[in-house]
């Protein structure tokens, strides 16, 4: 494997881009032959724009392809299918190490990714794009070649990558820990700051976590696990999820809270590519309410279990809908589990 760098141009003022330096780079590496290329990008939108710009390339005999983690399955299983045209595979880093895309000679690694933060200041998390360490670097490169000889370009200098981290930071160092310190108290692992984690989280980012769980009644002001914690602490989800949970028992609406937080804890299974925006639209506007994306998610629910217990119907009603299979189904087993134990912890489920 051959590795060559081509960094883009620092001066603002150039105008060279990241496309400009992915159209350059492919360009570059045909000169040599058509070959399969798999190219990094940070997020779905420079998908989406670097996709538009290659395509108006009218590249013969080429097919461009989006890979990414909210890409429906159906649309994600066409780049391990046998194909004729050569391709261009546009990847986020789940293409790093969760899957190998076959065929791929060389690789285009902008050196850039969305990296979860947590936020100390505003107490949130954040997806910001980032440099990626040198080991994500080597693994991206690690992509091409496989069966044959093949071409890493890397639009970044040489003395960028070695200034590089070499890993990218342990999870524990940049998330919200407040289901990590729920865990640990009900566990009773001891004091936090005593425990010997091999990456000792920030000290800010523990008092967060401490002053999150007792905002939802978790800990006491001593720091002690209450009953609600530990009613927390077996709900599989973020505390912040299973306290509305819980809530929801409270307030006699449980069966739609139980709906709500699983969607919310899987995440949104509505899909809108860019090509078909105004069809999806169409096709959801039958389960958006007017006032709450929340109740939106019942009817979607209400739907979707309405079309069939058989695969099949189910199926059917998501293509139609544009609606993830893949996310329904667990969107459906996180219910599923949140009901049993609701169930063993004794919490009514409103029939009304």
């Amino acid at each position: 494997m051959e590795l060559r760098y081509r960094p883009l141009d620092e001066d603002p003022r150039s105008g060279r881009d990241v496309v400009d330096g992915v159209l350059q780079a492919v360009t570059e590496l045909d000169r040599a032959g058509r070959e399969d290329l798999l190219v990094f990008v940070s997020g779905e939108r420079d998908i989406r724009e670097l996709g538009e710009a290659l395509r108006r390339q009218d590249l013969p005999g080429t097919e461009i392809l989006p890979l990414y983690a909210r890409l429906a399955a159906r649309h994600q299983d066409l780049v391990f299918r046998p194909h004729r045209l050569r391709r261009i595979v546009l990847a986020t880093n789940v293409a790093e190490t969760s899957l190998t895309v076959p065929g791929i000679r060389h690789v285009i690694d902008t050196g850039l990714a969305r990296i979860s933060r947590y936020s100390h200041r505003t107490k949130v998390g954040r997806l910001p794009i980032e440099p990626i360490s040198q080991a994500s670097a080597d693994q991206r490169a690690g992509r091409c070649g496989r069966t044959a000889p093949g071409v890493c370009i890397r639009l970044y200098s040489e003395a960028d990558y070695l200034a590089r981290p070499r890993f990218t930071d342990p999870e524990i160092l940049r998330t919200n820990l407040a289901s990590v310190v729920l865990q640990m108290k009900a566990l009773r692992l001891g004091e936090i700051d005593a425990f010997p984690f091999p990456d000792p989280p920030d000290a800010r980012y523990v008092n967060d976590a401490l002053q999150l769980l007792r905002e939802l009644g978790a800990l006491d002001a001593a720091g002690r696990l209450t009953r609600r914690g530990h009613d927390l602490a077996r709900l599989p989800v973020d505390p912040m999820l299973g306290r509305m949970v819980l809530a929801g028992a409270e307030l006699h609406c449980l069966h739609e809270v139980l709906i709500i937080a699983s969607a919310l804890a899987v995440g949104d299974p509505r899909e809108r590519p860019p090509e078909k925006a105004a069809l999806a639209d169409a096709r959801q506007a039958v389960f958006r309410h007017p006032r709450s994306d929340f109740l939106s998610y019942l009817s979607l629910w209400d739907a979707w279990r309405a079309a069939g217990t058989s695969g099949a119907a189910r199926r059917a009603f998501c293509e139609h809908h544009m609606v993830s299979a893949l996310r329904m189904r667990e969107w459906a087993d996180v219910h599923r589990e949140l009901l049993q134990l609701v169930h063993e912890q004794g919490l009514r489920v409103n029939q009304e």
